[in-house]
């Protein structure tokens, strides 16, 4: 652990700035898109708030409902944050390079470590264990992002982000040769290959009633977000959602009509269940992910490079009770 922490200390010291995405899209000028009167409907206020600034890349921000507390990771740094009482702490330091987060049934925390390459679990004492960790004797390469159905199974996208370097995790090799997404089922400790059909597989969320399951794929030439029909543990029908070239789509939410809100560059882009693009919010920074929080369920909170946002909605999410 001594070792650990002295090596991420070290490492915040040398590291300035994310990678070159966020210079090569730092001035960038988002489109312009015409808000629905839906999307409209949605908004109660008309600016984010700030809530912290000073992390070097913040990602997968994930509200714990009965702890009244957001997590989010600051991934090359080495650290997680919460939020708790409005007051901004550290959750986790050393965190062996979290990055995305979500809860499972029992609202204990499940986190993706580059680090570990593996799942993580932290529950209520902030005891943490190793939910899973190999395919087939071989390691993942880096976990990225996470969602869990209402079967308690874990569903996670695995590029290799975090072996590419020591940015944000520690350098090493693909060990079973792709990028998948797997879903692991924790009664029968069995793991599953959902699909091997993407580039870089990164954000994954399933939409309110569990049907459908949006995947982002963010390789070299492809920015894509698809759909695809669930039925128990297997996926079909692979749709176009959208091409968001030159940006990507990072991390989302679906809310509790099935409309998916989605990071796109310095923006936030909401979509409907037919995949049309119903609104658009602009911030200030490169967007990573956003989440559903607070007590109703109607903040929206965003991540997005060095600062944690926040925006009341008339709208709540999908794991709330309507």
């Amino acid at each position: 652990m001594v070792k650990n922490l002295t090596r991420c200390i070290a490492n915040m010291k040398k590291k300035k700035d994310f990678s070159p995405t966020v210079y090569k899209f730092k001035d960038a000028v988002m489109e312009k898109v015409e808000n629905t009167d839906l999307f409209k409907s949605y908004i109660k206020t008309t600016e984010f708030k700030q809530l912290f600034t000073g992390t070097l890349w913040a990602e997968g921000p994930c509200y714990i409902p009965h702890k009244d507390m957001l997590v989010w990771s600051d991934n090359p740094n080495n650290r997680m944050m919460k939020l708790v009482n409005d007051q901004v702490s550290e959750f986790r330091n050393p965190s062996n390079f979290c990055n995305g987060n979500t809860i499972d049934n029992d609202e204990n925390l499940i986190s993706c470590s580059h680090g570990g390459r593996c799942i993580y679990k932290t529950d209520d004492e902030l005891n943490v264990s190793v939910v899973v960790d190999q395919f087939d004797g071989k390691k993942f390469n880096s976990p990225n992002d996470v969602c869990v159905k209402s079967d308690n199974t874990i569903w996670f996208t695995d590029p290799p982000y975090g072996i590419l370097s020591d940015y944000e995790g520690y350098p090493g090799e693909q060990e079973y040769g792709g990028c998948n997404v797997f879903s692991f089922n924790t009664k029968k400790n069995i793991l599953k290959v959902i699909t091997t059909n993407l580039d870089r597989p990164n954000g994954i969320a399933f939409s309110h009633d569990e049907k459908k399951l949006y995947i982002a794929d963010t390789g070299e030439n492809i920015k894509c977000m698809y759909v695809f029909d669930v039925e128990g543990d297997l996926i079909s029908n692979q749709k176009l959602v959208y091409d968001f070239k030159p940006f990507f789509s990072d991390g989302f939410r679906c809310d509790k009509d099935g409309n998916i809100w989605t990071s796109a560059g310095k923006a936030i882009k909401c979509f409907n269940p037919q995949n049309e693009l119903i609104g658009q919010l602009i911030l200030p920074e490169l967007v990573s992910n956003l989440e559903f929080g607070g007590k109703e369920g109607n903040t929206l909170y965003v991540t997005a490079t060095s600062s944690l946002y926040a925006m009341e909605l008339n709208q709540i999410g999908a794991k709330f009770p309507v």
